[in-house]
């Protein structure tokens, strides 16, 4: 097995069954404002023992360890072939080493082979940069939270949503009512706006690699990822949709240039079950460092 393979194992393993420090922390400073022995404490309770359970075991946080996304930086001239081959057969290991369920169906036939792996999965996405080392990416997306990801075309006459700040603003917070319940909240949301159909969405994911605590370089970004948090936290949904003060633990937001005929809104939705992590590889692909 090459060294490669191994790393690759470990981040699946670890991403599986760890939630980033941010994420947990984030999850346990909701606790603090949530009424005691209410049902949203409850479910924050049930949550950070599932989370402390997994890691001590270090067995899958969901049962549904979802669709697997590497997010892979890569210096000019690198084999990005050799890369993709060698992520299959970690992901098949890590499979039959029970780091992840057998979770990938073929859609047209409905069988499962049960080695997580064929066309479009696990999904890659390439980026070159001038830096001399590999940086590995990687997001595991439970099907529930992905179910209740929405795209809007504005402007949206029933929502009074025009192609403007307040409109955008208005989009995201229906997406949060349209979700309430489902979804596996308290929720992180991803959001594009700009972009066509598949770049909105294909860049609203991709915010789910920034940490929880940073802030949006750009101020009307910022300004409005910290409204739509603070709102969201206001309507009353609360965890699993047991009312409570924390709905949403997290919005990151992007915009991305548009056609003047369109204006989408991409919503992509993360459960609690957060699970993002990443790498550093030398040269024989041996782990330099942890990303978070």
């Amino acid at each position: 097995m090459s060294q490669l393979q191994d790393s690759l194992v470990e981040l699946i393993r670890r991403t599986s069954a760890e939630i980033p420090d941010d994420v947990h922390q984030a999850i346990l400073a909701s606790l603090e404002n949530e009424k005691k022995n209410s049902l949203a404490a409850s479910a924050i309770k049930i949550i950070d023992q599932n989370i402390a359970l997994a890691k001590a075991k270090s067995q899958p946080i969901c049962q549904d360890t979802g669709s697997i996304l590497f997010y892979v930086d890569v210096p000019v001239g690198y084999d990005e072939i050799t890369f993709a081959e060698t992520a299959r057969e970690a992901v098949k290991l890590a499979t039959k080493k029970g780091y992840l369920r057998q979770n990938s169906v073929n859609s047209l036939t409905g069988k499962n082979d049960g080695t997580n792996v064929g066309p479009g999965a696990p999904a890659f996405h390439f980026h070159q940069h001038r830096e001399p080392e590999v940086s590995v990416k990687l997001i595991l997306k439970g099907g529930g939270c992905e179910n209740v990801g929405a795209q809007y075309s504005l402007p949206i006459e029933k929502l009074k949503a025009n192609r403007d700040h307040d409109g955008c603003r208005k989009v995201i917070l229906d997406a949060v009512l349209q979700a309430q319940g489902k979804g596996c909240g308290p929720g992180i949301l991803g959001v594009c706006i700009g972009g066509d159909r598949a770049t909105g969405y294909e860049l609203s994911k991709t915010q789910f690699l920034r940490r929880l605590e940073d802030r949006n370089p750009n101020p009307e970004l910022d300004e409005l990822e910290q409204d739509i948090l603070k709102t969201a936290n206001e309507l009353g949904i609360g965890p699993m949709g047991f009312g409570g003060k924390t709905t949403l633990l997290g919005v990151k937001i992007c915009a991305a240039n548009r056609v003047p005929a369109s204006f989408f809104v991409s919503i992509s939705y993360m459960c609690w079950a957060y699970r993002r992590q990443g790498v550093t590889l030398d040269a024989e692909g041996k782990i330099g460092k942890w990303l978070y």
